[in-house]
């Protein structure tokens, strides 16, 4: 498919899943979320790791405050990102929660002045999407921020997408990189 048709059925399905998130109830989610942590935290790959990346959930994404939680009790290296300008984005290590303000696009990130983490230091990748494939095509906003940054380490990248999200229409062009694994409820 040329790259031009990659984009714009990109942007048609960003439209699509955004209705569907927002038709999702709060209880589905809620539960959804929850789920999802858990089996993040149950993975091997998570369990052996000394330092792990995640989003940190927005509104319309999976709730990632128990996964931080748990990351910060077990006394791993918690990395968050931070927008610094288009389509790009550093890892910052965080010691606490509170250490997390609105920032870009009202996303919480770190607003102190915290050292980047180089990507090669990274163990663990947890991702967010808008939707993705089972395989491990995903869907994003668009910016490219993950994309670049994901290109920059050899680690494990575990995209969280509630089940009901999962779809195998999402087309690949050639700068998306794909999810090692995809953790969902179901």
């Amino acid at each position: 498919m040329p790259l031009e048709n990659i984009k714009e059925k990109k942007q048609e399905l960003r439209k699509i899943v955004k209705q569907e998130i927002l038709a999702l109830s709060k209880d589905y989610c809620q539960r959804a979320d929850e789920e999802i942590c858990k089996k993040v935290i149950n993975l091997p790959e998570y369990q052996d790791a000394k330092s792990v990346f995640s989003f940190v959930g927005a509104k319309i994404e999976v709730n990632t405050k128990p996964l931080l939680i748990d990351v910060l009790a077990k006394g791993k290296k918690l990395l968050v990102p931070k927008w610094i300008s288009r389509g790009y984005m550093e890892a910052y290590e965080i010691r606490s929660l509170e250490e997390l303000r609105p920032g870009k696009y009202g996303i919480l990130e770190p607003y102190s002045s915290w050292s980047i983490v180089e990507p090669k230091e990274i163990e663990l990748c947890i991702i967010p999407c808008l939707a993705c494939s089972v395989k491990g095509r995903r869907l994003g906003y668009g910016g490219g921020y993950y994309d670049r940054f994901l290109k920059r380490g050899d680690f494990m990248k575990v995209v969280l997408c509630r089940s009901r999200l999962l779809r195998e229409d999402i087309p690949v062009g050639r700068y998306d990189v794909l999810m090692d694994k995809v953790v969902s409820e179901g």
